[in-house]
């Protein structure tokens, strides 16, 4: 398939204007919440940054699918790490660090609500395939292939969807 999901979902979320302008508005809400006293947002705002960018992303497509609810505060602190090495609570997130975060809890959220779609799906499916192949007694061969091609399937639907 060429490309990662995380790295489809990172290339969608980068390329949005839509994602770009709900973080624009995250970083400023953020910056008139703490009344400029900062030159950009500090760790302990992230939390609701986030639950403002998911707000204002309720009509984009990949976020209605994949994100239900906003962020986390662990997948929030998680991202947090992930782009700053060691970060404080003294640590100020200029407007660029910001929408690498953004992209890094948001990217996390939908790879991670993704693959609990397939977890789930596909022991479902496995388990209804093999209960049909016991009652019509099918050759064990042909429940196999049955169940590969269903978890290929579900897997590239999952994939597909993630643009």
């Amino acid at each position: 398939m060429g490309i990662s999901g995380s790295k489809r979902v990172k290339t969608t979320l980068s390329n949005s204007p839509e994602f770009r302008s709900a973080c624009d508005s995250a970083y400023e809400e953020s910056l008139t919440l703490a009344q400029h006293a900062f030159a950009g947002v500090r760790p302990y705002q992230l939390l609701s940054a986030a639950s403002h960018i998911h707000r204002n992303l309720s009509s984009f497509p990949l976020i209605i699918r994949w994100v239900p609810s906003p962020p986390s505060q662990s997948q929030v602190d998680s991202a947090l790490r992930v782009i700053t090495s060691g970060a404080t609570a003294e640590d100020i997130l200029g407007p660029e660090e910001f929408k690498e975060w953004a992209i890094e809890v948001f990217t996390g959220s939908v790879v991670g609500n993704a693959r609990k779609a397939i977890a789930s799906r596909i022991p479902l499916g496995i388990a209804g395939i093999a209960g049909i192949g016991a009652v019509t007694r099918s050759g064990q061969s042909l429940v196999g292939a049955a169940i590969g091609v269903y978890a290929v399937g579900v897997a590239t639907s999952v994939f597909l969807s993630l643009s």
